[in-house]
């Protein structure tokens, strides 16, 4: 079975194809709505939604001929679900379920947090179930057991900000545009991370929670010091804020590996692309024997191969979402069952 996949929860119009028989990524196409958004300094989600109706065709007609195939090879649909921005969401949903309709095979509606998990499956040396998921996108970070396929147990999330908005909020403040965590993370990497203090927010109490909010408040106390701060302090207040991010994140993996006795982390999500993060949980991880895996960099940010991977598994387990358009922009990932099973609560 040839799966397209079609990612529109957010900025980024991404499809990719994916062949279930032979499990290998065929194509994939991603446009980014980057510039688009720039000078609003963020997201504007009717924006969003309207460039995703103008790029999804065109996009779709060059992926396929990058593929060398044709609408009649595709056995199924895939596209996110949720969660995500509704009107975007929507554009890809009423897509996906009229061009199965069109072609007479299944589609399926995919959890966007799903794919993101499911993503490093797509390398040549793809993790093992069961593992532990550190899943750090825009707008979750969580800590997840993951025992195959749908089988996801919640350990741990943040309860206010999740690390990648604290990124982009230090941005906005700092004024460095949008988008802002790739760009906090450029400019630390000219700064000193223990030139300033900084908390490790709910690191010295037991429970796999997170909070950043007080990070960001921490920051801002330090912007708000400096009348006229130079590159060089604005350097030490990324680097500074950057490695408290980072040093949490590190901490509540390595209590998860401890209280799971998982031996398996998997990172996922926009975050996880971070070059300091990935360095400090190959060194600590790998320090107390754990192996750490990821996407790679063009797959940590959102993009339609991950969608394309977990619809393909759901799909060839029977499952087919018909003729309901799903737009879902809030969606927990606990009510996901293993493919072919009842969904959760059912």
């Amino acid at each position: 079975m040839i799966v397209l996949g079609i990612e529109t929860s957010c900025d980024e119009t991404g499809l990719a194809l994916f062949d279930g028989q032979q499990n290998r990524l065929l194509a994939h196409r991603l446009y980014s709505q980057i510039e688009l958004h720039a000078e609003y300094g963020g997201v504007v989600p009717e924006l969003a939604s309207r460039d995703h109706v103008r790029k999804l065709t065109p996009l779709c007609r060059q992926l396929l001929a990058d593929a060398g195939l044709s609408p009649a090879d595709l056995g199924g649909i895939a596209y996110t679900a949720g969660p995500g921005l509704a009107g975007a969401l929507m554009v890809g949903a009423s897509f996906a379920v009229a061009l199965s309709l069109a072609l007479g095979v299944p589609n399926i509606a995919v959890h966007h947090l799903e794919g993101h998990l499911l993503a490093p499956m797509l390398e040549d040396t793809p993790p093992e179930f069961p593992f532990l998921a550190l899943l750090v996108s825009g707008g979750h970070s969580q800590l997840i057991s993951v025992s195959g396929i749908g089988r996801y147990e919640l350990l741990g999330e943040s309860l206010d900000d999740a690390a990648g908005e604290a990124f982009d909020k230090v941005a906005k403040m700092m004024n460095l545009g949008y988008p802002g965590g790739p760009r906090v993370a450029g400019l630390a990497e000219e700064g000193d991370a223990d030139a300033l203090p900084f908390p490790r927010p709910m690191t010295d109490r037991p429970g796999l929670d997170m909070s950043f909010s007080g990070l960001k408040t921490a920051t801002l106390n330090h912007l708000q010091r400096e009348q006229a701060p130079t590159r060089e302090y604005l350097a030490n207040v990324a680097a500074g804020f950057q490695k408290a991010v980072i040093d949490t994140l590190v901490i509540k993996c390595r209590r998860a590996l401890k209280q799971t006795g998982l031996k398996r982390l998997v990172v996922a999500g926009g975050v996880s692309a971070n070059r300091q993060l990935r360095e400090c949980l190959q060194q600590e991880l790998g320090a107390i024997g754990a192996s750490v895996f990821y996407a790679r960099q063009e797959f940590c940010t959102d993009n339609g191969a991950m969608i394309a991977y977990a619809g393909c598994q759901r799909l060839l387990a029977g499952e087919n979402s018909g003729v309901e358009v799903r737009a879902i922009p809030r969606w927990p990932l606990a009510t996901l069952s293993a493919p072919g099973a009842a969904p959760a609560g059912d």
